[in-house]
């Protein structure tokens, strides 16, 4: 059994904006969402930039109650969750439907509980330690809360492969539907890392920008003078339907998956292996049943780390040959920084956005060319161009490697 996958609903918590609208007008502008942290937990670390949510009113989705009982990711996953649900149009017809599923993950989980209450712990002895601490902080639980609330009571996942982690929850969850087992999935990613213990770690990985007096400069994929990547947290979440249910309840259809590819390099824990994303890619490419030429736009995995921005070009000089210097390339990442497990859900949604309007977001701060990365990276400006299909990447620690597959929606499903 086969079936079409389409796109009825979308939403996002990020850097650049608490719903659709704000975040997709900041990034057709090429603004970054990049900002210096000023708290002195931060002192002595080298890194103290990041793309840190602002504005954010939980109280818009939750009550006082669930707001102290869940963590940071768990808040922006459901409010992700339910802008795409709302705007799906979906409506239970029972109190609770197995027909439709929830995936979304985490990398990390919630941090910033395990760090409270170990704190508590230390500070003031077990007692002081919260009941909720595990339903806080488990990474399953962004998932679970969203089913709660929705009733959505099928197939429920919660994929933890780093930075990955959001592009398969999405395309495991396209698999689910198209080989007729769901109906609807809410699929995606959120998180919730900024936080002292974070940016330490990865700054002694020497992995994070350190340009601190530039933060919205910082980000720089591609670019020649990238030193490192910027953390950032939020949530993008996609509502995936099948074709013939969104059309009989009269949704609105704003895109379609047509592939998924997932691999592992199997190579090393933080180097990657370009053979391992370009396989990923290969796979998505040959499950749609297309040739590579007809990719019209890659959004990029593209994080400004040296080692891994030359790798993925290689790896998308391998999948399509000449082709590769025609191809429209950007990395979004310039703008929100790396968003982590929710990066693919984000990226989807930019990716969807950018196939509707016929807007391909630029990579912000591409100043100085790296010859060995030597591709079209939209530099700092987007662009009008029309696209049928469009690849969105993701690769994580681990040699994790899911990228998937989206195609301009007709009614028809070979045009």
């Amino acid at each position: 059994m086969s079936r079409r996958v389409v796109v009825t609903g979308y939403g996002v918590v990020s850097p650049l904006g608490n719903d659709v609208d704000t975040f997709w007008n900041h990034i057709k502008e090429g603004k970054s969402g990049i900002k210096k942290i000023t708290s002195d937990e931060f002192d002595g670390i080298n890194t103290q930039i990041g793309g840190y949510i602002e504005d954010f009113k939980p109280e818009t989705y939750l009550d006082n109650k669930e707001i102290g009982r869940y963590d940071r990711f768990i808040q922006y996953g459901y409010a992700a969750a339910k802008q795409a649900l709302d705007q799906s149009g979906l409506i239970m017809e029972t109190e609770t439907n197995d027909r439709y599923g929830v995936y979304v993950g985490s990398g990390i989980g919630g941090i910033d509980t395990t760090l409270e209450n170990h704190r508590a712990l230390l500070e003031k002895g077990p007692r002081r330690v919260s009941p909720f601490m595990v339903p806080m902080m488990i990474s399953n639980m962004a998932s679970g809360i969203i089913a709660i609330k929705t009733g959505f009571a099928g197939p429920s996942f919660s994929p933890v492969s780093a930075c990955a982690t959001g592009n398969q929850a999405i395309g495991e969850a396209f698999l689910n539907i198209h080989h007729g087992y769901s109906d609807a999935i809410l699929a995606g990613g959120a998180e919730a890392t900024i936080n002292p213990l974070s940016f330490a770690g990865f700054s002694r990985m020497r992995a994070m920008s350190t340009r601190n007096e530039e933060p919205q400069k910082a980000s720089r994929p591609f670019d020649k003078g990238r030193d490192g990547f910027v953390m950032s947290e939020g949530a993008g979440v996609l509502m995936l339907e099948e074709y013939e249910h969104a059309k009989k309840r009269g949704a609105v259809i704003l895109g379609e998956i047509v592939g998924y590819g997932s691999s592992t390099d199997a190579h090393h824990i933080t180097s990657p292996d370009y053979l391992g994303a370009a396989k990923a890619m290969e796979k998505a490419i040959q499950m749609a049943q297309i040739d590579p030429e007809q990719i019209d736009y890659i959004n990029a995995h593209g994080t400004s780390t040296p080692e891994g921005d030359k790798s993925e070009t290689n790896a998308i000089k391998h999948v399509f040959g000449e082709h590769a210097y025609k191809l429209k390339v950007s990395s979004t990442k310039s703008m929100t920084g790396h968003l982590f497990g929710a990066a693919g859900g984000v990226e989807g949604v930019i990716t969807v956005k950018s196939i509707q309007e016929g807007i391909l977001p630029p990579t912000i701060n591409y100043e100085e060319p790296d010859e060995e990365c030597d591709l079209h990276y939209i530099p700092n400006q987007s662009i009008n161009e029309s696209v049928t299909y469009a690849l969105s990447n993701g690769f994580g620690f681990g040699g994790h490697n899911a990228v998937l597959l989206f195609k301009k929606f007709t009614e028809n499903e070979g045009e």
